[in-house]
């Protein structure tokens, strides 16, 4: 049976601007950043919630979140990813 404290009931989604994130690369694929780790606010973000790096109005990642831990977070976009896959 699942934790309640760490099951989201409802998807959220978590908006970052791509010149302010700071991820690590955890796979790629042709040069782009597919398997991302990134910090994240652990109380309020959870495992299925969802992932969007923004420039302006560009979307460079859209994926879900599929890890959760301690302040740090994994999320998976394998299909369009435009994140440069390099740790920043």
């Amino acid at each position: 049976m699942p934790d309640a404290q760490r099951t989201a009931q409802h998807s959220q989604t978590f908006v970052v601007q791509a010149d302010n994130f700071a991820f690590e690369t955890i796979e790629q694929e042709n040069g782009q950043a597919t398997v991302i780790r990134f910090d994240i606010d652990e109380s309020r973000y959870y495992a299925g919630d969802v992932l969007l790096v923004l420039s302006g109005t560009d979307i460079h990642f859209h994926g879900m979140i599929g890890q959760t831990g301690e302040v740090r977070a994994i999320a998976t976009d394998r299909r369009g990813s435009l994140l440069p896959a390099t740790v920043q």
